[in-house]
């Protein structure tokens, strides 16, 4: 069993210098803050419990037995940050558990107009909701409510939705999940080459599921962006810690025949600063109708979504473009990730064995 620490035996001083892997041991089990925190058993138990999930929602009868899991809960969802998507995913996953939510989606509705603290922000919706799930502009800023909610009396699940530029586990499960769906037939994850491509300085998706790829055997990721938008220097440094092997390159042509999966990304200029030209220097990422003969029959375009230039609709249709099944796939690990937080998995995999 994964070894499991409690956030109020620490400070936030001692806290900050821990490492993420240890930092991931305090938060397994009741937060979901960062993709290090989860082990591959772990991630291979949320997607069976996905699946399972999925299945049973097919029939009205096992519809509404979901529905009465967690009719007993209310979940905040405070996004402090614009959403559409990921928003619409874990609204959707708490109904399909009968979660009761309230939400908050512009800081200019919420006290902090006037003055309010963000941390005592978290600390009213606490009051009223048995789980947060938030998206912040600022990295790092789930890990300080999680830890401040651990040293008051009402400590409820904080489940982080999107974090500045550095983390968003919950966006990184659903690329594991949809990779495991796409393999399923041809070996699974193990041994697969993948292309990450675009803006990857500023993609929290590829920083979080570049980490949990590193649980799998015998991988190969190439990363693939103009210099002033290559992977940080600590993705590759947790990379070779862990052994998983990297190729750090310009040339996206060159690694299209090997690719098992593409990862592409949106160019992410919310995060550009006055005279920043990277935005320009990225317009040859991108993959369309003429590359469909490079790539193998096997291979999966995936996109964390929402797209510009970087993918032609022309390949919609291609039954190797998964992002449309990725996202709805997120409503589904999303789901399954809400109800093993609250510990309520058993009676799901105990209606589906007799289903």
């Amino acid at each position: 069993m994964a070894d499991v620490k409690n956030l109020s035996d620490i400070s936030w001083k001692a806290f900050k210098t821990l490492s993420l892997a240890e930092k991931g041991s305090y938060f397994r089990g009741r937060h979901t803050l960062i993709a290090q925190q989860f082990t591959r058993s772990e991630i291979e138990e949320l997607c069976t419990l996905a699946t399972r999930i999925k299945r049973i929602n097919k029939r009205r009868a096992g519809a509404n037995f979901l529905k009465g899991l967690l009719s007993d809960k209310r979940a905040m969802l405070y996004f402090a940050q614009p959403s559409s998507r990921t928003y619409l995913s874990h609204n959707a996953a708490c109904q399909i558990l009968g979660l009761d939510t309230m939400d908050v989606r512009d800081q200019k509705t919420s006290s902090e107009v006037k003055g309010e603290t963000p941390e005592d922000t978290i600390r009213t919706f606490s009051s009223y909701a048995d789980m947060i799930i938030m998206r912040h502009p600022v990295g790092g800023f789930a890990e300080r409510v999680a830890w401040m909610m651990a040293h008051t009396k009402r400590e409820i699940p904080i489940l982080n939705a999107g974090s500045g530029a550095d983390q968003h586990p919950t966006q990184a499960l659903l690329d594991i999940y949809t990779l495991q769906r796409s393999f399923e037939k041809i070996g699974g994850i193990d041994g697969k080459h993948v292309a990450f491509v675009g803006d990857l300085a500023r993609g929290r998706t590829v920083r979080s599921l570049a980490w949990l790829l590193t649980l799998y055997k015998d991988m190969t990721l190439y990363f693939i962006a103009p210099d002033s938008l290559q992977i940080g220097q600590d993705i590759l440094d947790q990379l070779d810690e862990a052994g998983t092997k990297y190729v750090v390159t310009e040339d996206f042509e060159s690694v299209m025949p090997k690719a098992d999966a593409i990862y592409m990304t949106r160019i992410q200029d919310e995060w550009d600063v006055d005279g920043d030209g990277s935005t320009t220097e990225a317009s040859d990422y991108y993959i369309g109708a003429e590359h469909m003969d490079i790539i193998k029959d096997t291979t999966v375009i995936l996109h964390p979504l929402p797209r510009r230039q970087e993918i032609s609709t022309e390949i919609d249709n291609d039954p190797r473009a998964v992002y449309w099944r990725q996202m709805r796939n997120g409503m589904w690990i999303r789901a399954a990730l809400i109800l093993k937080t609250f510990g309520r998995e058993d009676e799901v995999n105990r209606y589906y064995d007799d289903y």
